[in-house]
């Protein structure tokens, strides 16, 4: 163990760190400079963002970038001390999905050292042990997931995006299920993700046509929740990201719980998980100093009149 460090501090250092020295172990194999990894993780004052960082690809998928975003979110999933979680892409793209080059000559949805395509097997563990991990994990997140998007979100980069919580783009981000122009179907969950959101008949439309919304359509059908002008973009998520930091964590947390599981619930049950989350928040600290804040409001909006 760490000398001199907390057990608690050691591990949550040691969860963290891990995945990077495998990185940097891979990058210095292939002669890659460790800061030009193909995702970029980084946890400060609560925040956790996740860039995808292969700007001149349009950020579409590499086997590095798929492992380290696995990591990245179990890593989330396991720490009290972040908040909230943001996803981007560097450059002029969000995710342009699978690599095709890679793909038009046979070498799977992304280069790979491992057999990936050799039999219909070896291409359903490719997608099985590579990206569908990202949404299964996703499932065990409380904390909110924000995606920004701008540029190009399309085909499995765009349901990199629905698997998120909310979504905000720029307007003149292009988002597209491409998949039919590979001959492929939506492989890492968007035949899940893209239904519920915008209801079936229009998810079908969306995958049949291949067509291309930009963002105030993509905001009017529901595939994105914010639509903001390009130049706005940074600055409105960061205030949104910010406004989530300053939010009771616990509440936020359980009511991101109870949404998700009630989706695949009774009426019954959700309103009996609900009122046991009720009792949880109502002996926290938070609950204390924003009631007594509340109260102190109206005491003064009453004197005033």
């Amino acid at each position: 163990m760490g000398k001199g460090l907390p057990a608690s501090i050691y591990n949550t250092h040691m969860t963290y760190l891990i995945p990077h020295l495998l990185s940097l172990t891979a990058n210095m194999r292939r002669g890659k400079n460790s800061n030009m990894s193909d995702l970029i993780y980084e946890v400060k004052n609560h925040l956790a963002r996740i860039t995808l960082n292969r700007p001149e690809h349009l950020n579409c998928f590499s086997e590095e970038m798929i492992q380290l975003w696995a990591n990245a979110l179990e890593d989330i999933r396991d720490r009290d001390d972040i908040y909230v979680v943001l996803l981007s892409g560097n450059g002029k793209a969000f995710c342009a999905g699978g690599d095709v080059k890679a793909m038009a000559t046979g070498n799977g949805f992304f280069e790979s050292d491992e057999d990936i395509t050799s039999t219909a097997l070896a291409r359903k563990n490719s997608l099985w042990d590579g990206i569908q991990r990202i949404p299964l994990i996703l499932e065990e997140i409380d904390k909110p997931v924000i995606a920004k998007v701008h540029g190009a979100a399309v085909g499995a980069g765009l349901d990199m995006a629905l698997m998120c919580d909310i979504r905000i783009a720029s307007e003149s981000a292009s988002l597209s299920e491409s998949y039919f122009n590979a001959g492929i179907v939506p492989g890492d969950g968007g035949a899940y993700f893209l239904p519920r959101l915008v209801g079936r008949d229009k998810a079908l439309d969306l995958f049949l046509t291949t067509r291309v919304l930009k963002g105030p359509e993509a905001e009017r059908i529901g595939l994105v929740t914010h639509v903001v002008p390009d130049d706005q973009l940074d600055d409105y998520v960061e205030r949104y990201v910010q406004k989530l930091l300053d939010a009771p964590q616990q509440a936020m947390r359980l009511t991101k719980r109870a949404i998700d599981q009630s989706a695949q619930s009774t009426l019954r049950a959700s309103l009996d998980l609900v009122s046991s989350f009720m009792g949880i928040v109502t002996e926290l600290d938070d609950y204390r100093i924003r009631t007594a804040a509340l109260v102190e409001r109206l005491n003064k909006k009453s004197k005033e009149k």
